[in-house]
């Protein structure tokens, strides 16, 4: 969808922090909507990049990215964020495809032929990155599995869709009492509300954003709106605060229980 998205330039390497770059994209069509896009570009130490979310691909960007250094690594991190990756690979054969769960299984019902991918880990960093992106797949929904990232020398936190923050100023006149509706304008970005009815276990979905918290990140890059240049823990706490309130108030009913139980047994 074509248009004016309020990131402009889009495109090109903007940078973050010493080897980590994001690219604000054209918009997408998504359910009928025009979604910003943007794409997290991570050079390794061995200088190879690490392309998360890959947006639109253009003459000008693949040479800024080939002055920067090899693409080596696309991740698709959820199931719906696969769009470009079939261009980067034609452009970059030599790269890895990354693919979190259900990535293959919707592209295939839209009809599109995605390359051949590795199977991102839910637990733990691949090897080419290891040591130096933290790695994880977010527990809690059988249909949104989306992996989350930290890149730890610039403590940035790399998401897709779990927050969304989407400045209204940015949006046609008519999207806007959508995104207000739903409850993810900038204001309180947060997860959209058909993305967390998904996500049946709270508990899983809540320990795993206590991971996150605790990875301690400066920043949080978001794939729609604006994201997070500092006070990454406090967007993390305030955008998940129902699901953390809940997970905490639970825990510490189990912890009573618990302890009175063990002073009765005495």
């Amino acid at each position: 969808m074509a248009g004016p998205t309020g990131y402009e330039p889009l495109n090109t390497l903007k940078p973050v922090a010493e080897g980590i770059w994001l690219i604000d994209g054209p918009a997408i069509s998504f359910m009928g909507l025009p979604f910003s896009t943007r794409a997290t570009v991570v050079r390794l130490e061995n200088g190879d990049l690490w392309v998360h979310s890959p947006t639109q691909l253009t003459d000008s960007l693949r040479e800024e990215l080939e002055a920067v250094g090899p693409v080596a690594h696309l991740i698709a991190p959820n199931w719906i964020h696969y769009a470009h990756v079939a261009e980067w690979q034609a452009a970059f054969p030599k790269a890895v495809f990354w693919a979190a769960p259900g990535v293959a299984e919707r592209a295939a019902k839209k009809g599109l032929n995605l390359p051949e991918s590795r199977d991102l880990q839910a637990e733990r960093a691949e090897r080419p990155w290891a040591g130096q992106i933290r790695q994880m797949i977010v527990q809690g929904s059988k249909l949104h599995r989306e992996a989350v990232f930290l890149h730890k020398a610039s403590k940035t936190l790399i998401l897709t869709d779990l927050i969304e923050a989407f400045e209204t100023e940015k949006l046609p006149v008519w999207m806007r009492p959508i995104v207000w509706i739903a409850g993810i304008d900038d204001s309180d970005g947060k997860m959209p509300p058909d993305m967390r009815w998904s996500f049946k276990d709270k508990a899983a979905l809540a320990g795993d954003v206590e991971t996150m918290i605790g990875w301690a990140p400066e920043r949080v890059i978001l794939a729609h709106g604006r994201w997070y240049e500092r006070n990454g823990v406090a967007e993390l706490e305030r955008a998940f605060r129902r699901v953390l309130k809940d997970h905490r108030w639970d825990r510490l009913v189990q912890h009573a229980k618990d302890k009175h139980a063990k002073h009765s047994d005495k």
